[in-house]
């Protein structure tokens, strides 16, 4: 398979995802046929869900890494469990109590008739990771199963909406200066086709402790000092004689990546897709998996037959490329 075009984020200030190869950059290209994605936003308490939605039959994978994960059932669609299939992921705000949106989402899909076939009838299978939002906004104004409800009920097919939306609506990165100085960001998307024409597509919700990294190795949004310039977090860390301030320094900080592809991946491969695209999250964030941060990666894949040997490896590759793409895309959205 040939190697795919790099992925490109949206230009500066569109409202589209990232696109490659032919597509009109400023319309983006949409996620694989058959996904949907939809938010919740409260905007006015700075957080927000977000429901991720694939084809019926979809397998899903997970890598979890950082000191400080907020998640549900990904144990489920990790590489031990029986489970292979996945009827949606859920991204939220709100911490831990952010995780009661995901209630929603199952509530929603038993309804509409999606879930894992049992004896006794179709159960939804939601992992669900979430983003801590609470100091940016009302600290009671959380996510809740209606949430989630209405970002299934909001959820739609083409290029998703980006920027501080759903559970990017309370985002930020560079807090090592504290929140006050760090830098809004948001969710961001990109995508990128294979040689063969499978579609690979990232949404990114980032509110990392670190800066995030331009493609050309550069903070491309990171803390501010006094003067209100962009410094970057890994040159105050390594001039620093010792500890932080902890009480200014923001401790918990995540990067949630949902990666969605059509090519046909099985439960195994997919997890280990997602663990490649973790490598998409260290390109574009730095510090990056901290004991301040709790970055998860899901992968979605809603291809059918066999798992072909090579098809981990150059949509693994893909990816990365996407998910770092979709990174950038966060923080240009909100030019």
């Amino acid at each position: 398979m040939p190697a795919a075009p790099a992925a490109q984020a949206a230009p500066r200030g569109s409202k589209s995802g990232g696109d490659v190869s032919g597509t009109d950059s400023e319309a983006g290209a949409p996620p694989p046929d058959g996904f949907s994605i939809g938010h919740w936003t409260n905007a006015e308490g700075a957080t927000g869900c977000t429901a991720v939605i694939p084809p019926a039959g979809s397998r899903g994978g997970v890598d979890v890494r950082g000191g400080g994960p907020g998640t549900r059932e990904t144990d489920v669609i990790g590489p031990f469990a029986g489970t292979s299939e996945a009827t949606a992921v859920a991204l939220c705000g709100g911490s831990a109590f952010g995780l009661a949106a995901a209630d929603g989402v199952v509530r929603w899909l038993e309804e509409t008739g999606h879930g894992y076939e049992t004896p006794a009838g179709l159960v939804p299978i939601v992992p669900a990771a979430v983003v801590y939002d609470l100091a940016e906004g009302d600290a009671s104004a959380r996510p809740d199963a209606a949430a989630g409800y209405a970002a299934c009920e909001a959820a739609a097919d083409g290029v998703p909406e980006r920027g501080r939306v759903g559970a990017g609506t309370g985002a930020a990165v560079g807090k090592i200066r504290g929140r006050e100085h760090s830098t809004p960001a948001g969710i961001g998307y990109a995508v990128a086709r294979s040689g063969a024409g499978e579609t690979v597509a990232a949404l990114a919700v980032v509110n990392a402790f670190g800066d995030v990294i331009g493609d050309d190795g550069m903070v491309l949004a990171g803390p501010r000092s006094e003067d209100e310039e962009t410094v970057s977090t890994a040159g105050i860390i390594a001039a620093m004689k010792g500890p932080p301030d902890w009480t200014r320094l923001e401790e918990r900080n995540t990067t949630l990546v949902c990666v969605m592809t059509d090519a046909t991946l099985d439960k195994a491969a997919c997890a280990r897709v997602a663990r490649m695209a973790s490598g998409g999250v260290a390109r574009a964030v730095d510090p990056v998996f901290s004991d301040v941060d709790g970055d998860v990666v899901f992968c979605l894949s809603s291809g059918n037959g066999e798992t072909e040997r090579f098809t981990p490896i150059s949509i693994g590759t893909i990816a990365a490329t996407v998910t770092a793409a979709a990174i950038r895309d966060s923080v240009r959205s909100q030019a």
